[in-house]
């Protein structure tokens, strides 16, 4: 998704970056790390493999990604600017936060209904923290209650930018889920904790699928706004 490209979000403990090609070869390290692969169901990639996908993720108007660094320091912060490589230098990263858009299958009286004047969508949510050192101090959750603020302050934008691929007619965002292995405790833990609620028992796969609107995840308020995060606007090489 183009939307993101020239913003950040800044928390706390986190910067929040639009995945771009500097990253890449970092990611690509990550993701040959096979407890990786399992935890996100992932296959690797050869490096140029890498390269093609962070460029069609970028054009793609269903994904909606960011690579979450440390933050920077304070005399960095004052600066309300973020510079590409520098702020997010291989070294700051540490995972990435992922939004995927579909057209919702949900066959019910509500969709029935949207379906004449809006098309009806649903986000699904993913996350990875993934230096080892960075987990266990609540950055998942930081991070995603970020995530979460922007997609609400973004929404109207999101959702245009996700159905100009097909057609003129506006969408609306259903909800937002999350599948997880049932044997993953702290991520269901995670997301319990932020307002997702479970809509079914363990799928084939043995994958939870956890739901909850917009308006109720991660903390934001009825007026869109969260205390502690921004947005900044994040330069070019």
């Amino acid at each position: 998704m183009k939307l993101n490209e020239n913003e950040c979000v800044l928390t706390p403990r986190l910067l929040l970056v639009p995945y771009c090609s500097h990253h890449v070869q970092t990611y690509h390290e990550w993701m040959q790390d096979e407890d990786l692969q399992k935890l996100t169901a992932s296959e690797p990639l050869t490096l140029p493999e890498e390269y093609a996908m962070q460029e069609s993720w970028r054009q793609d108007a269903d994904k909606l990604t960011f690579i979450i660094c440390n933050a920077p320091d304070a005399a960095t912060r004052s600066e309300k600017h973020v510079t590409p490589g520098k702020q997010d230098a291989p070294e700051r990263m540490i995972g990435d936060v992922n939004l995927f858009l579909f057209p919702s299958d949900d066959d019910d009286e509500e969709n029935k209904k949207q379906q004449d004047s809006r098309i009806p969508v649903i986000g699904e949510l993913e996350i990875m923290i993934a230096r080892p050192e960075a987990r266990g101090q609540g950055l998942a959750q930081e991070a995603l209650q970020a995530f979460i603020w922007y997609i609400s302050a973004s929404l109207p934008a999101i959702l245009a930018e996700y159905t100009h691929q097909d057609t003129a007619k506006e969408s609306t965002l259903r909800y937002l889920r999350v599948k997880i292995d049932r044997e993953n405790k702290r991520s269901l833990s995670l997301f319990e904790k932020l307002g997702f609620k479970h809509s079914s028992g363990p799928n084939y796969f043995g994958e939870m699928e956890l739901r909850a609107s917009i308006f109720e995840a991660g903390g934001v308020n009825a007026n869109g706004t969260m205390a502690n995060v921004e947005k900044l606007p994040y330069g070019t090489l």
